[in-house]
């Protein structure tokens, strides 16, 4: 069995950490959150599941936990455009995590935005192994890419790399299609406003992270070892370094067991490099400011 530590309990920690209590998979849950208030009645409605798991709200426990899911700090909202402009703001949050892990051992999966770039500086503040630390967005945007392609009666299956934000890169020479350029620009307008739809009619997106992130956790403790996209600590491959990036992975027990890679068209690799430059500058701006 398996222990997960969800640190921050709001819609996407507290929708990830009731589906683990249900699924059989765990037996041990942390929960932790800086609300009180939140936190309790969290640890609370989970208690009333009556599912044989036992629970903890110590912060000291959170270090013994197979995995961790950071979903801790300020979500997006229809004010803040982009994910990158979060990241002054949480990237304290992800200090506090680390300082609360020291020579931790385990699997950490990064939701909080800018995912991609607090994956890269978790992993430099802790010097985790990088296949221990995981990056979350890319199921989550291909999904949409997926769901926007078949809207146009082009396919209903697509996959995103890069940035899980501005500079995600649609990937179109996978679906075996000549797509257009000016189709595959309109398409990733598109992309990048999927989410705000949602966050303006109920505040957040909630249903389709959960259910992204606990496939992800389940393939983990499964060692199922599936094709994922997730963000992960590129140190060559695809030319690029010093960032975090969604790529295709294979994930298994011990987080990522291997990065594939996919040679890309021209417009997509023009359209990575993009992702790889605008993520690496910033890693490199909190990277100096740690």
């Amino acid at each position: 069995m398996t222990s997960l530590a969800v640190f921050g309990t709001g819609r996407i920690g507290g929708g990830v950490a009731a589906r683990a209590v249900s699924s059989g998979l765990i037996n041990h849950l942390v929960l932790y959150d800086c609300n009180q208030a939140l936190l309790e009645a969290q640890r609370l409605d989970i208690e009333h599941m009556r599912c044989p798991v036992t629970t903890s709200i110590r912060p000291e426990d959170i270090v013994a936990c197979d995995i961790i899911l950071y979903a801790a700090g300020l979500p997006r909202n229809q004010n803040i455009k982009t994910r990158a402009a979060l990241l002054d703001c949480n990237v304290p949050v992800a200090s506090e995590l680390a300082t609360l892990i020291p020579d931790y051992k385990g699997i950490i999966i990064v939701v909080t935005n800018p995912a991609d770039i607090l994956t890269y500086y978790l992993w430099k503040s802790l010097g985790i192994l990088k296949n221990r630390i995981i990056g979350f967005g890319g199921q989550l945007d291909s999904a949409r890419f997926q769901y926007e392609l078949s809207l146009r009666s082009i396919r209903d299956d697509g996959i995103i790399l890069g940035e899980h934000g501005e500079h995600q890169v649609p990937i179109f020479s996978k679906t075996g299609l000549d797509v257009e350029i000016p189709i595959r620009d309109d398409i990733l307008v598109t992309l990048r406003n999927a989410s705000m739809e949602i966050i303006k009619g109920k505040g957040a997106t909630e249903y389709a992270p959960v259910y992204h992130i606990w496939h992800l956790i389940e393939s983990i403790i499964t060692d199922a070892k599936t094709n994922l996209i997730c963000s992960a600590i590129l140190e060559g491959e695809y030319d690029v370094t010093g960032c975090s990036l969604g790529v295709p992975v294979i994930i298994g027990r011990e987080g990522i067991l291997s990065i594939e890679e996919w040679d890309l068209d021209l417009w997509e690799k023009e359209h990575f490099q993009d992702a790889a430059t605008f993520v690496s500058d910033l890693c490199r701006r909190i990277a100096i400011d740690s």
